[in-house]
């Protein structure tokens, strides 16, 4: 994660914001990160800038281990959307967390990582704070995989129009309906 300063008008009300640098992997995609276990999760360590990474002037990194990107087979149709859109990605929901301060203001501490386009969805949808960042060549390679074994595009099956549905009786028989038009204001139709 990366705390910025704030520029601008808005520098006003909030001095500084936070934002997704970057997700490093621990190890392989599909792979249990192995070793001490400040290595698999742990508090937060303030780092450098990745090299080749957006360095903004005044910024702090901040690491965040223990974050684990798990596929499921019942959601292979978020994976399968992510792999579609234009740069498949990350989202990473996080809170800001008052028990965890950084000049007397709450640090942004991410909760989930996940590679679903439908996770991301849910939780925009329940206005939380979400940010995305391109996943690496490895992951995405990893992704095709799963959704290759586990995604199966369902045929689309479209709902005739009832107006188009043959009319049947009660019994379910064919219904014939009659265009015989009786009354004063047809042909052939007797006034009384």
């Amino acid at each position: 994660m990366r705390r910025e300063p704030v520029t601008g008008p808005m520098a006003r009300w909030q001095r500084w914001r936070w934002v997704l640098a970057d997700v490093m992997a621990a190890g392989a995609p599909g792979e249990v990160p192995v070793g001490a276990p400040e290595a698999v999760a742990g508090a937060p360590r303030e780092v450098q800038p990745l090299p080749g990474a957006v360095v903004v002037e005044g910024a702090r990194y901040w690491l965040f281990n223990g974050l684990r990107a798990t596929l499921y087979r019942d959601d292979a149709e978020g994976y399968f959307l992510n792999l579609n859109s234009p740069s498949p990605c990350f989202w990473v929901f996080w809170r800001t967390d008052d028990a965890q301060l950084i000049d007397g203001e709450p640090m942004a501490v991410p909760q989930i990582a996940t590679l679903s386009y439908h996770d991301a969805g849910r939780w925009l949808d329940a206005q939380e704070k979400v940010d995305q960042v391109p996943a690496s060549p490895e992951v995405v390679e990893w992704l095709q995989a799963f959704v290759a074994e586990h995604h199966h595009i369902e045929p689309k099956r479209r709902k005739r129009p009832d107006s188009f549905k043959p009319l049947t009786d009660r019994f379910g028989q064919p219904a014939r309906v009659s265009t015989g038009k009786v009354g004063p204001r047809h042909s052939g139709g007797e006034s009384r």
